[in-house]
């Protein structure tokens, strides 16, 4: 299966380009369709281009994202180029660069190590509740730690020193494979319950509020989100103990005796560890806080100007604990990220998204049905989307606008159908190549493509219900319409 997946990928990668030069030509030059007008075909043809390229990976996404920006007010579909070279400037943008030097700042000060041990040796006393404790862990450093790679990097080792003090056999040991996809699942879920969890939520929020005309915030997202990923989580641990048994497979009270050691030889707090503690509960706090701070200071910082204030106190010089060299920056997912956002809101702008919905509309039959079954149907498709895209962000820039313009096609709530469908968006964990959280703990050897595919799927289902019933029920108390 793996020898097929990569010889599939390898003949995409070849052939993405040439797919992409065809895909924009037959766009560029063929008859403008009514109702769609000459910049919406040029935003569509350069769009559908993109995306050949993003999904075959034949380029960087981030020299795909710097074509769209060359492209768009060359090819005149965009009137000034400066509303191109602007995306870099969103707010959103920002909050990504901080976000990465928060992230940094947690790895070199060791803090999330040390939390990650006192959790487990004060709180893991059976191999049920060490594994919970796991989940526990994920759903509290997504706070703090804006990376689902970061924090699968953060867990993994631990994960590897229980499993190596149970001496479980990798690929033989059931409780090796809970323990592993447990954590590619607690990171995914625990992801979407968070705004700021990872790139992808942060830039469908972006999406929502300028598209949609909703207002988002970090606590607006994390109180309709939450609830249904702890939920989501909880009933995914059950399904992972019924697929993999591990009754009477390790020595339990030896593990914690040399888990306490490792905590122990971490000794006291460092100051560069004290440091991180105050910034991000500094950060944690004003993101909380967020509908309050006009009672509390008179005025409202915002979700992007707390990450930033964040970020400044970890590189100030003596205040802080980084310096800008080890402050690891991903440029080219901004520049991605930039591209992206071009595109996607010159869609918008341009109407072609809503001339595209409207025929798949009709093609699908979707504006006959009842809009409760449409939900049902989008969120579905969303969660079982990563089953073709391999990133997140893509994924998000591709499917998020795309929703929107459907909602407002049929007359439901953009922001109510676009905001659950973005929940669905982390939710990449069925095969290894789905995401770098995947590879990662795939990388240890516990579990095979099988074990994952089948644990992925079954938690992928369980997740769109949730989410779903979530929708008429949880949604509808929040004050979101249908």
């Amino acid at each position: 299966m793996e020898t097929t997946s990569s010889s599939q990928s390898s003949w995409l990668k070849k052939l993405g380009i040439p797919l992409a030069i065809v895909i924009f030509c037959a766009l560029m030059f063929m008859p403008t369709p009514d109702g769609l007008t000459l910049e919406g075909k040029k935003a569509l043809a350069i769009f559908c281009a993109a995306l050949m390229l993003w999904v075959s990976g034949a380029l960087p996404i981030y020299l795909t994202s710097m074509i769209i920006i060359i492209l768009l007010p060359l090819s005149g579909t965009v009137a000034k180029e400066k509303e191109v070279f602007a995306t870099l400037g969103f707010d959103v943008i920002w909050l990504m660069v901080s976000a990465f030097v928060l992230t940094s700042a947690m790895i070199k000060s060791n803090i999330a190590r040390r939390f990650a041990l006192w959790m487990i040796t004060t709180f893991g006393q059976t191999p049920k509740k060490a594994l919970i404790v796991l989940i526990l862990i994920n759903f509290s450093i997504v706070f703090f730690v804006p990376s689902t790679t970061a924090r699968a990097s953060l867990m993994v080792p631990i994960c590897m020193i229980l499993l190596e003090i149970y001496k479980a056999v990798p690929g033989k040991s059931n409780f090796g494979k809970v323990m592993m996809l447990q954590g590619v699942q607690a990171d995914a879920i625990a992801t979407s319950g968070v705004m700021t969890g990872t790139a992808g939520n942060i830039i469908a929020a972006g999406f929502i509020n300028q598209q949609a005309g909703g207002n988002i915030g970090y606590m607006d997202w994390l109180i309709a989100s939450f609830p249904i990923s702890f939920f989501g989580m909880m009933l995914s641990f059950w399904v992972g103990l019924k697929l993999f048994k591990f009754k009477d497979e390790i020595d339990f009270e030896r593990a914690l005796v040399i888990l306490k050691e490792e905590r122990q030889r971490l000794g006291a707090f460092t100051l560069n560890e004290k440091k991180a503690m105050f910034i991000f509960l500094l950060a944690v706090f004003l993101w909380a806080t967020e509908s309050y701070h006009k009672a509390l200071f008179g005025f409202k910082i915002s979700v992007y100007m707390t990450a930033v204030i964040a970020a400044v106190l970890c590189l100030m010089p003596k205040i802080g604990l980084l310096n800008w060299s080890e402050a690891k920056i991903k440029w080219e997912l901004m520049i991605f990220a930039a591209g992206a956002y071009a595109a996607g809101n010159t869609l918008e702008s341009t109407q072609s998204a809503q001339w595209l919905i409207s025929k798949m509309v009709y093609g699908l039959g979707l504006e006959q049905m009842n809009i409760y079954l449409v939900y049902i149907i989008v969120i579905f498709i969303c969660m079982y989307s990563h089953l073709i895209f391999t990133s997140k962000t893509v994924k998000t820039t591709i499917l998020i606008p795309a929703i929107i313009a459907l909602a407002k096609t049929m007359g439901m709530d953009p922001v109510t159908l676009a905001l659950a469908a973005s929940f669905t968006l982390t939710y990449t964990i069925t095969l290894p190549p789905h995401s770098k959280v995947n590879t990662i703990y795939f990388a240890t050897g516990y579990f095979s493509v099988m074990d994952q595919m089948k644990y992925g799927l079954i938690t992928c289902f369980i997740g769109a219900t949730l989410i779903c019933i979530s929708i008429f029920t949880w949604f509808q108390l929040l004050g979101y319409g249908l």
